[in-house]
């Protein structure tokens, strides 16, 4: 057995653990450079004591899904505030923007040089500059993974620029900064942590500390994402998918994923949908297709039992199968309210492109078995619906 485990080099967890902000950017820098979502004033609540502790941030909006253009604009801005330190405060967008503006700060050339698939997908040769990531949704784990997404708009595909360097050097999780978010960003992001968490699970590169991690973060996911959604002041809930997306940043950067974020790539490039959306319905149908394909060509697979153990944990019930799992995601789907993938603008004809473009996709890599054409199909058609 050999494995590697690697994360932040600092995690703190806990509600009210922002307050720590100030002191800890101070430890690394004097000029903050924060990313936010598209309203910064929003984050007035934590930037305001930086400016009190005589940290004055320049500050910097990431409206919607972060473009390279975007994460450009963020990185010459960073440079012109001669930026030491940067802060990383809101979802994914926000976090995965603060890596690549931190990464590029300390490393020569353009962010396309390190991008895969459709950049040249160079090595990062320098450490990033000292990075904070502080999410305030509870999902993406992005504040202990070591990429950073971004879509490229000409090529209708989200890449990741990818490094050890890009682990942010602190994340400070506070499930309290999760209240506010709404029923439908509550399910997005609580439906790719699930998701991550399964994935992981089940990837060919799993490991004993990252089987440790998911079964305890889908235990979580299980037990509290549909009472989050449906009340959003329940603080033990909230503090459960902020662990479960914590959990599943640390399990997808030590165990890779699977085809659902093989898909949801491609499938954020071509359609306007929310990423957990993407995840949460393609996620019963790529469970039902691995373990239909593990049975007709590799019955001895042990992915086979990691399915079944899945299922047992999100019903509670210990005699519970793959299929049982498939059914309860897609019924919590369903209370979730996730619409179609067609009701995004996703059709037929999108699909051969969209299964082209999975099968060069690195999260394809821990997929627990090779699927075909057709079966990747079918798991599109079986979304769009």
């Amino acid at each position: 057995m050999r494995f590697e485990f690697a994360t932040a080099n600092r995690i703190l967890f806990g509600p009210g653990v922002a307050a720590d902000l100030p002191r800890i950017v101070s430890s690394l820098g004097r000029r903050p450079f924060v990313l936010t979502g598209g309203t910064p004033e929003r984050h007035e609540g934590i930037l305001n004591p930086l400016a009190r502790a005589g940290l004055k941030p320049a500050t910097f909006g990431v409206a919607g899904e972060p473009t390279t253009e975007t994460a450009s604009a963020a990185v010459a801005a960073a440079r012109r505030a001669q930026a030491d330190v940067v802060i990383g405060i809101g979802g994914g967008s926000a976090i995965d923007t603060g890596k690549v503006v931190a990464a590029m700060l300390t490393n020569e050339g353009t962010i396309e040089d390190y991008l895969e698939v459709v950049g040249l997908g160079e090595a990062l040769r320098n450490h990033s500059a000292p990075y904070v990531a502080v999410p305030t949704t509870a999902g993406t784990g992005a504040e202990v993974t070591r990429n950073a997404v971004l879509l490229v708009a000409q090529h209708r595909v989200k890449v990741s620029m990818r490094s050890p360097f890009l682990l942010p050097h602190v994340a400070l999780v506070d499930p309290a900064l999760t209240h506010s978010m709404p029923p439908e960003l509550t399910a997005g992001t609580g439906l790719d942590a699930l998701t991550q968490l399964v994935e992981a699970f089940v990837s060919k590169k799993a490991n004993p500390v990252t089987d440790g991690i998911c079964r305890e973060g889908l235990r979580r996911a299980a037990r509290s994402l549909r009472r989050a959604f449906e009340d959003g002041s329940d603080a033990v809930a909230r503090e459960d998918m902020a662990l479960a997306g914590l959990f599943s940043g640390l399990a997808l950067a030590n165990a890779a994923l699977g085809a659902v974020h093989g898909f949801a790539g491609p499938l954020g490039g071509m359609i306007e949908a929310p990423h957990g959306v993407i995840c949460g319905r393609l996620l019963p149908h790529v469970i039902a297709a691995n373990v239909q394909a593990l049975r007709d060509r590799a019955p001895g697979s042990p992915a086979l039992a990691r399915f079944d153990e899945i299922a047992q944990i999100v019903t509670g019930n210990e005699s519970a199968r793959a299929s049982d799992g498939v059914a309860w995601v897609e019924d919590l789907c369903n209370a979730l309210a996730l619409p179609g993938l067609r009701r995004y603008g996703l059709a037929e004809a999108d699909f051969p492109a969209a299964v082209a473009q999975a099968r060069k996709a690195s999260s394809m890599k821990g997929n627990p078995t090779e699927l075909q054409d057709d079966e990747l199909t079918a798991i599109l058609a079986a979304a769009t619906d």
